[in-house]
């Protein structure tokens, strides 16, 4: 059987009733579906679907987010195709329409990543295990408290320095942990942004992540230059990614706001 729905951004799709293999082009959606107990019917990922660790090393890679092999895909018989919005573009979803129904999720908040596991549980006909592994999310995951406010921008890349913006699932998550995020305005979900603007921006804290580039201790050396009365802080990437991780990540990203608060550079 088949059953006509709406995706995250609005497209009807007809997708099989009991999925039996499916295929993942999202780090996030590919680990949530390991702790849905799925691990048996995902039969392809990207080369980014890293989580569960050693978990995923049997199931087939078919390219990134943006640049998938689409004969190989074709060769894995999919019956179902998971995409997201952000991670995937629409020339990927286009094409790979022609091999499977494409479910388009749409993550940007905290609230999206609840439905994203809702649903993924409702595709997968793990209804019982996206309750349970939502329930625990919410139960553990930092909640907006009205605390201490400090500014504070991510930067996601270097080289042009590029910080996350608004309308992004980090940007509420910073909000959740009660930093203010001076470029929530830029016109770009993730812009680029100039020494001068960080320096403007009258920061409390910088955060820089360790992906997708990978900032270490070497690189805080440049931002000190622009940034001297700074607190500069290097935190897990992955720590802020949503779905399954969520669970993993909600004691350290109350430590990033402990940290922040208390360290003194």
């Amino acid at each position: 059987m088949a059953n006509s729905i709406t995706d995250h951004i609005g497209r009807h799709i007809t997708v099989p009733d009991s999925p039996k293999r499916i295929l993942s082009i999202c780090p996030a959606i590919t680990e949530t579906l390991f702790s849905l107990g799925l691990e048996e019917m995902i039969v392809g990922r990207t080369k980014y679907c890293i989580f569960p660790k050693g978990k995923v090393k049997n199931i087939p890679i078919v390219g990134g987010t943006k640049e998938v092999k689409i004969e190989t895909i074709h060769d894995l018989q999919p019956d179902l195709i998971l995409a997201e919005k952000e991670e995937n573009t629409r020339d990927i979803v286009l094409a790979l329409e022609e091999i499977a129904p494409v479910f388009v999720t749409e993550v940007q908040s905290t609230d999206d990543a609840y439905r994203l596991i809702e649903t993924l549980g409702s595709l997968t006909n793990r209804k019982k295990q996206a309750h349970e592994l939502l329930t625990s999310c919410q139960n553990v995951f930092p909640t907006p408290t009205g605390d201490q406010t400090l500014k504070a921008a991510y930067i996601i890349w270097r080289k042009p320095y590029m910080a996350v913006g608004g309308t992004t699932y980090i940007d509420d998550v910073l909000r959740i942990l009660g930093f203010e995020n001076p470029f929530t305005k830029k016109e770009s979900r993730y812009p680029e942004v100039t020494n001068e603007e960080l320096a403007e921006a009258n920061l409390d804290v910088l955060l820089l992540a360790s992906e997708p580039f990978p900032f270490q201790e070497k690189h805080i050396a440049e931002f000190r230059k622009f940034l001297p009365k700074v607190k500069i802080l290097l935190v897990d990437g992955e720590m802020f990614w949503y779905g399954a991780k969520m669970l993993e990540a909600s004691e350290y990203l109350k430590d990033v706001k402990r940290r922040a608060i208390s360290e003194r550079d």
